[in-house]
């Protein structure tokens, strides 16, 4: 403990592992979460893009919590290793999150299987069609903005800085 107090290299090392790890699983966690929430409190069903985009996130957060307890134990390589493959996991979030957002602004196209009219509507029993129509989540309608940013938006700065931090801890010798 003492080490991590004191200005050795190896302790400032140790320290800016550790702080980039802990912020990388924070807010990575905290966006989850916040994912979470839009869902099941808000309401806000998820497009599979939107889905898609949360994977990374159940992986990343993961990594930076085993390289916060490699740095811990003395183990900067290993840390090193842990925070570079967190970095590139919240890269594929941050592209992920870019690809859907310029999907939303219709920048262009999404996958076919949630942009578009929607279900074929045959032309007997029209009602009854439209009640076994299964429900598509569209991935180029944003259902929620702030300031005209949607949560793939959002998304995408948050995995964006999340990239950083951790390629910034990784990078560090």
């Amino acid at each position: 403990m003492t080490d991590i107090l004191s200005d050795t290299p190896a302790a400032k090392v140790r320290s800016i592992q550790i702080a980039a790890a802990l912020i990388v699983a924070v807010a990575g966690a905290g966006t989850l979460a916040g994912a979470w929430y839009f869902q099941l409190v808000v309401g806000l069903a998820p497009c599979p893009l939107c889905l898609e985009q949360r994977v990374p996130y159940y992986a990343g957060v993961p990594f930076a919590v085993l390289a916060i307890l490699s740095a811990a134990a003395g183990n900067p390589k290993l840390a090193r290793v842990l925070l570079a493959v967190t970095g590139a996991l919240m890269a594929t979030a941050a592209a992920l999150a870019i690809y859907h957002a310029g999907v939303e602004w219709h920048f262009w196209a999404g996958p076919t299987s949630c942009t578009g009219s929607g279900p074929a509507i045959s032309t007997g029993n029209m009602l009854e069609s439209l009640q076994q129509a299964p429900r598509v989540v569209r991935c180029d309608e944003a259902p929620w903005r702030l300031a005209g940013i949607s949560l793939a938006g959002y998304n995408a700065v948050i995995a964006t800085a999340l990239t950083l931090v951790a390629f910034r801890g990784a990078a560090v010798r």
